[in-house]
């Protein structure tokens, strides 16, 4: 597996990443084109795409927060899931402390993204969080904080809340 940091819209496979953001993520929970194109140059933001052999198979879009990586948005292509790309993705970056969010586990799909990543060694976090908008007309909505390869102290939530509120979504809409 390859994997390399996209710092301008302009690269060769930014296009086709993004058309895998948008099939992957509901678009209340997408940045706007512009937004997205912006964060790019940011130092803390890495947009990685992971190619093997030659053949994009999938993105991992993160924050770099005080010791951790905060993973905004992570996805495999449709054809090249359950071959265990996810998994050695996840592989790849787990030598730093890592957190993301996923939908509460209320469905079949959301109860087996939970699955997952607890596969991966993720643990749920007790934390009430909701995430902030994407979109000026929606609102925030409620999200479950997972973690690896410990849960977060009480401290460390906030540092990453108050980091996502104050500059992973600064400017957004």
């Amino acid at each position: 597996m390859n994997i390399e940091r996209i710092t301008s819209e302009t690269h060769p496979l930014y296009q086709k990443a993004m058309e895998l953001y948008n099939i992957s993520f509901p678009a209340h929970e997408q940045r706007e084109t512009r937004s997205q194109n912006q964060i790019l140059t940011k130092d803390a933001y890495h947009f990685d795409i992971i190619c093997d052999e030659g053949e994009f198979i999938g993105e991992i879009l993160y924050w770099e927060i005080a010791g951790f990586f905060y993973i905004e948005h992570f996805c495999v292509l449709p054809a090249m899931r359950n071959k265990h790309y996810g998994q050695k993705i996840l592989n790849a970056y787990q030598a730093t402390p890592l957190i993301l969010e996923i939908d509460p586990p209320v469905d079949e799909i959301s109860i087996r993204r939970k699955g997952f990543y607890e596969r991966c060694g993720f643990v749920k976090n007790p934390y009430r969080h909701i995430h902030p908008p994407y979109h000026a007309e929606n609102q925030g909505h409620e999200l479950v904080i997972m973690s690896s390869p410990r849960m977060l102290e009480a401290d460390e939530y906030e540092c990453f809340n108050h980091y996502l509120q104050d500059t992973v979504m600064k400017n957004v809409y």
